[in-house]
């Protein structure tokens, strides 16, 4: 079995009104994504997705489908989708960076490979340990009223853990968690996501501020970069620090590892540039001691099925402890998928078909097409 052609298709899907994003790194209101197919010589045809964002990777939309027109797809022409190793090495080889792009591409390619022998790529991985993925939902970064009736709303879906977006300013950062644990009472999990947006003495504050909140954890209150100031903060809280932003390569994760500057790290495939290499640094945190969950880029119906088979497959990806964020077809206007995902809440299951075990929809990937 050969490539034959991978399309790069560029999509623009509008989040839900009322449930567009505002975090630390800026306002989410539509995503500008590209879905791949990658053709081949024996009818089968792959499925991926790039949920690219200049701010978090510096990939662009216009970039995404420049990089696998021109430099990804005639050198993976030829080759068998089955040979993943090959085509990570082609890419890796052919121009650098651009995570989200790679993974697009991987990702099809392990749908291919799941479809021929078939087999969903969680039986792939090694075969799923658990059937149930449980997830959190997300309140943004709003005012105090806005961040308690989106709890609310959470809770009455019922969602079993919300993570809160901080990150903008201390004061009414403390005051919406606040308000969100006292929706959420003492018995459901409460997480905190800065996004980078502390500084070291910001999160020192407002850490100690939430003290009494009894937070599950704490992410990435800090910008990446300064191993040392991290470790120091998650030795100076009681909350655990898990590193998003921090963990993009599986050198990012060596480092936060050998440092110990987190408790748990986020992962997922286009951060890390494929579902091979996300199991390599699930491999990194095996070897610290270190739990892992699925964090979240707003993917759509592709991008979420594929961290549902990671979830499903390794158990440091232990989302029972900490929820994991496949959560994006909730925010969105469409999933592009002809059979929505079963998100729960409070628990996500993953695709039983072969491959990635999700279809496109043609009608939708029409009405959503940048032209």
């Amino acid at each position: 079995m050969k490539i034959t052609r991978v399309e790069a298709i560029p999509v623009c899907v509008p989040l839900k009104k009322g449930m567009t994003a505002k975090t630390a790194h800026g306002e989410h209101a539509v995503s500008p994504y590209v879905i791949v197919r990658m053709h081949t010589d024996a009818g089968l045809v792959g499925l991926g997705e790039a949920t690219i964002s200049g701010l978090w990777s510096g990939e662009t939309q216009a970039g995404t489908v420049a990089a696998i027109r021109e430099y990804i797809e005639p050198v993976i022409l030829g080759k068998d989708p089955r040979d993943i190793t090959a085509i990570r090495r082609a890419m890796d080889f052919i121009i650098k960076l651009n995570p989200f792009t790679k993974s697009a591409v991987e990702m099809a390619a392990w749908d291919i490979a799941g479809m021929s022998a078939g087999l969903p790529v969680y039986q792939l991985l090694g075969g799923k340990v658990r059937d149930r993925i449980r997830i959190k939902l997300v309140v943004w970064a709003r005012d105090v009223a806005g961040s308690r009736a989106m709890a609310e709303q959470h809770l009455a879906l019922g969602v079993s853990c919300v993570k809160v977006k901080v990150g903008l300013d201390p004061v009414t950062d403390v005051a919406r968690v606040r308000a969100v644990r006292e929706v959420c009472g003492p018995d459901i999990p409460v997480t905190i996501d800065a996004n980078c947006g502390w500084t070291i003495q910001q999160a020192r504050h407002c850490l100690r501020q939430l003290a009494d909140v009894n937070l599950l954890l704490a992410e990435q209150p800090i910008p990446p970069g300064d191993h040392v100031a991290m470790a120091e903060l998650r030795r100076d809280t009681p909350a655990p620090i898990m590193a998003d932003e921090s963990v993009f390569t599986l050198q990012d994760a060596w480092q936060i590892t050998m440092h110990r500057a987190a408790d748990i790290l986020s992962i997922y495939p286009g951060k890390h540039g494929g579902i091979q290499a996300t199991a390599d640094i699930v491999a990194i945190a095996r070897a610290a001691g270190l739990r892992c969950t699925i964090g979240s880029n707003l993917e759509l119906g592709i991008g979420t099925a594929a961290m549902l088979h990671i979830a499903a497959a390794f158990p440091e990806v232990d989302t029972d402890t900490f929820p994991a964020d496949t959560i994006g077809p909730f925010y969105h206007e469409a999933d592009l998928i002809t059979e929505p995902l079963k998100l729960g809440p409070p628990a996500a299951k993953v695709p039983e078909g072969p491959g990635l075990g999700v279809e496109l929809d043609e009608a939708q990937l029409e009405r959503w097409r940048v032209r």
